[in-house]
């Protein structure tokens, strides 16, 4: 089990989760996709980093959080492995947004990204209440 300050990180990380998902979805609401799809990698990429918070491990990479996270949780089959396209196309579609000129996600794939991070925040979130 693991020790009460890491147990705070880990919550602290999931509400950081939590205030990016309700970030994606105002923004989608109010027609700002690229913000939407930003904010929704920002709920993954924070659910990652809150299960990271149990083994003591953080990363200045993105690419090192999503590394690390699927090699103990997903190839691990503790949380499904289809997240891991989930992870791959929330941060390919983040990349693009926010630095290739004139990309745009369509309306569609970005309320799937959404509806991916919310499934995806879940069970992180149930996965910490079990291991308390």
């Amino acid at each position: 089990m693991p020790d009460r300050d890491v147990k705070d990180l880990a919550q602290y990380r999931l509400t950081k989760a939590k205030e990016m998902l309700n970030a994606s979805l105002r923004d989608d609401q109010q027609g700002d996709y690229a913000s939407a799809n930003n904010r929704a990698y920002y709920c993954i990429f924070h659910s990652m980093r809150a299960l990271l918070a149990l083994h003591g491990e953080d990363y200045k990479k993105h690419s090192a959080v999503i590394a690390r996270f699927s090699l103990l949780y997903l190839k691990t089959d503790i949380l499904p492995r289809e997240y891991g396209a989930l992870i791959t196309n929330a941060s390919l579609i983040r990349n693009r947004s926010d630095y290739e000129d004139f990309f745009i996600c369509s309306v569609e794939d970005t309320k799937r990204l959404i509806e991916g991070a919310k499934h995806f925040l879940h069970d992180v979130e149930q996965y910490l209440q079990e291991t308390e």
